[in-house]
């Protein structure tokens, strides 16, 4: 289900054993699965902060405690803990944590939806930018709403070209932003 390497494993170890509280866990958990803002959380856990359903993943010298609701989210999971030059850093790579795209059988403008929320968005957001799909008509013409100061050459170079490759049945992408 979850794969924890063993430099991860090693990793939790020592932050357990400094803690020194008998029968301490880390508990992982999915925060808002299903969504463009999904992530994982990683904490620590004493037994008597436990619900009792959580799945308990037996590894050397501590217990991972995967929260019962998050693990159709985390299955698949890995966590890896990556020797950098002077430093090191933890990894968790959930590939179901933001949910799977929609299938061919779903709706264009699901399948517009998914691409902008999980793929477009989060781009333009690290440019502070954003779009939000205003209208899919019924010849695939996708109309997009902008924040941000998205440039026109964003549409028809990043957006256009990537809904167009990804969502079989879109064929052109329009700005309905008032400029």
């Amino acid at each position: 289900m979850i794969n924890i390497s063993d430099t991860a494993q090693a990793h939790f170890r020592k932050l357990v054993e400094r803690e020194g509280i008998p029968g301490l866990g880390v508990r992982l958990s999915a925060v808002d699965p299903g969504t463009p803002r999904a992530d994982a959380r990683l904490e620590f856990a004493e037994p008597s902060e436990l619900a009792g359903d959580e799945w308990a993943v037996d590894c050397e010298g501590f217990t991972l405690y995967v929260a019962a609701d998050s693990v159709p989210w985390l299955d698949g999971a890995e966590i890896d803990y990556v020797y950098q030059g002077t430093g090191a850093q933890l990894t968790i790579r959930a590939p179901k944590i933001k949910g799977e795209a929609p299938g061919e059988a779903a709706s264009l403008v699901e399948r517009v939806r998914w691409v902008m929320d999980n793929e477009i968005n989060p781009q333009l957001a690290s440019h502070g930018g954003r779009a939000a799909v205003e209208q899919v008509s019924a010849d695939g013409v996708v109309w997009l709403r902008f924040g941000g100061g998205m440039a026109d050459v964003t549409l028809k170079q990043g957006i256009e070209k990537t809904l167009m490759a990804r969502v079989p049945g879109v064929t052109a992408v329009r700005d309905a932003t008032d400029h």
